[in-house]
């Protein structure tokens, strides 16, 4: 089984890669937050930092292109090229309103004739490996059908299923039905990606795929760090692990950062995922959220890796506490509260 670390825009950038790489590890394949070409340039500093070899050292990483422009795309790749790159990945993933908008991510697929035209000339101009992180469909499952026969035109290299629709955004249930008619009818090798947050579901989803040779994770990662060891091998992460790649991991962000603000941000944006794997307390939650200065942050995080529990990742007895975890934080959340 091979296992990818997911883009995630905002966080899983070439300092979290590496520090993640470092502490962690485990990891086949690193996508890059995407890479959304314009008119005027191709990448922006921060886009062109964070696919820097020398920032992407040891780790087989894929850059992720945002765009619905055939020529952008093909200009990116040959950019990328320069740098080493052998592989691209098309983003028909992203549900955010102001991508959707524009006709790029998961609202390029509500456009399937330009989506073909798109493909036709990359995939007849392009000299690299092309896979797709897709979504389903822009509103419903049924639209899958047309696009994977769209998809099974051109030589992708891999298909990343996310099997949710643009609507669903990261609501409601992974469609398992509409996986399986990808799976077992896709030209291209298919990966799995959406809601692996534990050992447990892991199982669930090798047991209803067993040939299944590929799958990638985000959430499940930025929630639980170590739980692609949980998978693999059983052992659990551990606190000091823990507290040693957040520690680094903030120590780079205020070398790197202009200031406390932006690197509190960044904290902040992380701790939004990673208090789950902390026994459950909405107070020292609260204090997180409301840190405005870099001292009082450090302190709060302190007092939450010496006197709180991790709760594990790994499925069974211990995996529903995990589980009761996630239901009631996310639970008083919606409330308000």
């Amino acid at each position: 089984m091979k296992f990818y670390l997911a883009p995630l825009e905002g966080i899983t950038g070439y300092i979290y890669r590496s520090t993640y790489h470092k502490y962690f590890g485990e990891i086949d394949k690193y996508f890059t937050p995407f890479i959304s070409p314009n008119k005027k340039k191709i990448c922006r500093t921060r886009e062109k930092n964070d696919i820097l070899p020398e920032n992407n050292a040891g780790m087989y990483v894929v850059p992720q292109i945002l765009t619905n422009h055939a020529g952008a795309f093909l200009n990116t790749v040959h950019y990328l090229q320069d740098f080493g790159y052998e592989e691209v990945n098309l983003n028909l993933g992203c549900p955010v309103g102001t991508v959707v908008s524009k006709g790029k991510g998961s609202g390029f697929l509500a456009y399937p004739d330009k989506l073909r035209a798109f493909f036709d000339e990359i995939f007849c101009h392009a000299d690299i490996k092309i896979s797709v992180k897709t979504r389903i469909g822009m509103s419903h499952a049924d639209e899958f059908a047309l696009l994977l026969d769209i998809f099974n035109e051109f030589p992708l290299y891999e298909l990343i299923i996310h099997p949710r629709t643009r609507e669903d955004y990261y609501k409601n249930t992974p469609n398992w039905d509409i996986f399986s008619y990808g799976y077992e009818r896709s030209q291209a090798e298919v990966c799995y990606n959406g809601d692996l947050y534990a050992k447990k579901d892991f199982q669930l989803l090798v047991n209803q795929f067993p040939q299944l040779e590929e799958v990638m994770l985000g959430r499940g990662i930025l929630r639980c760090p170590g739980i692609i060891s949980s998978i693999k091998y059983g052992t659990e992460m551990t606190k000091e692990k823990l507290h040693g790649f957040h520690d680094e991991l903030y120590e780079r962000y205020k070398e790197t950062l202009p200031g406390e603000k932006p690197v509190l941000c960044k904290m902040k944006e992380l701790w939004s995922y990673l208090i789950y794997s902390f026994e459950y307390d909405a107070k020292i939650e609260k204090k997180l959220k409301k840190a405005q200065k870099c001292a009082e942050y450090e302190s709060i995080i302190q007092k939450l890796f010496y006197e709180y529990d991790l709760c594990v990742c790994n499925g069974g007895e211990d995996g529903q506490i995990y589980q009761h975890t996630i239901n009631r934080r996310e639970s008083e959340r919606s409330e308000g509260r």
